[in-house]
């Protein structure tokens, strides 16, 4: 670990009433899992909820380290952070990620790895929360990302402050807070960190972006300009999921128990389209299992304009997507099915 260097321009340190509110949200709970990599960010997160946890009725919590196991210097530095949590006086566990790395995507794959790891140890806990020390910065860098990708609006809407995964609660309550605050908490306590070499290596797309944040915020797009507009998107993506979820049962025609979804599709069109695409989407999942289905956006566009065209025409039309087979009869009655197994060299028709 490393000393944070002193300099005569670092911004305000989080004070402990400020920690109160944001760590408001964690009060309620039974017990919480906070995930500390050594870094600056989980650092401080994890002294501020020392203090914290202090008062009477806080909710004990444990600390939990990830080794990636891809760098030599991986099981010391978690040596390191197991050392600093015994003197904050917070059990800790470090959590190995085994088996063969893989050549590509090292970074998709290593997170992946690092929230099943935590989810396990969430649960061996008795279904903690995780807690996480992501930043404002942090936040603006994945919008800039899923812009960059073409999501729709609940990709934009970036990372939640709360958020269900899986089998586990995730929360985020430094998501406001800018990286540099951070360090000056670290720096005017005198705790050490780590720095993790791949956070400037650019061949990572995320150490891309933030190697342009400083140039965009010359622009006016700084990382609390695009937070903000994250948290605006995210107020907009909750009331249309919400509306979303409303109208689907509405919609639903009877089938039996037979597991096909049948819905008045002529009610639909008089919704706007980012409405008709959700209900779509909401209503493949149902079938299919799959979460994140409208993460596929283009194609579900696609489906749905060919749907809505086709109704607006009156005739029938047949598509298949995220494994099922969507039929809109004449009389504007759509009927999603899961879809057959597909011989080698037939393809359901798309017309």
């Amino acid at each position: 670990m490393s000393a944070v260097p002193q300099t005569s321009c670092d911004p305000t340190p989080v004070g402990g009433r400020e920690a109160v509110e944001l760590f408001s949200g964690l009060g309620v709970e039974a017990r919480l899992l906070v995930a500390i990599s050594g870094g600056p960010d989980s650092v401080a997160l994890l002294a501020l909820l020392v203090d914290w946890a202090r008062e009477p009725g806080r909710p004990a919590f444990h600390a939990a380290t990830v080794d990636h196991g891809l760098r030599a210097a991986s099981a010391a530095e978690a040596e390191q952070v197991a050392a600093l949590c015994a003197r904050l006086g917070v059990p800790h566990r470090t959590l190995l990620w085994d088996g063969a790395k893989p050549a590509t995507g090292v970074q998709e794959r290593a997170r992946a790895a690092r929230y099943a790891l935590l989810a396990g140890e969430a649960e061996r806990l008795g279904g903690a929360v995780l807690v996480t020390a992501h930043t404002q910065d942090d936040q603006a860098e994945t919008l800039l990302m899923r812009m960059a990708r073409g999501s729709g609006p609940s990709g934009l809407a970036a990372m939640r402050e709360r958020v269900r995964k899986g089998s586990f609660t995730l929360a985020r309550p430094l998501l406001g807070v800018p990286k540099a605050r951070l360090i000056a908490t670290v720096q005017a306590r005198g705790l050490p960190f780590i720095s993790d070499p791949s956070n400037g290596d650019l061949r990572f797309e995320r150490v891309r972006w933030r190697a342009l944040m400083p140039g965009l915020a010359e622009e006016g797009l700084s990382p609390e300009r695009l937070a903000l507009l994250a948290r605006r998107i995210a107020r907009l993506d909750e009331v249309v999921a919400q509306r979303a979820k409303t109208l689907l049962p509405e919609l639903l025609l009877p089938v039996g128990d037979a597991p096909v979804l049948r819905l008045r599709f002529s009610t639909l069109l008089a919704e706007p389209e980012e409405i008709a695409l959700r209900v779509v989407a909401l209503a493949l999942e149902e079938l299919s299992g799959e979460g994140g289905v409208a993460s596929r956006l283009e194609r579900l566009e696609a489906c749905v304009e060919a749907l809505r065209e086709a109704a607006r025409k009156a005739v029938a039309t047949h598509r298949t997507l995220s494994g099922c087979v969507l039929s809109l009869g004449a009389d504007q009655v759509l009927t999603v099915r899961r879809e057959g197994p597909r011989r080698r060299g037939v393809h359901p028709a798309t017309s």
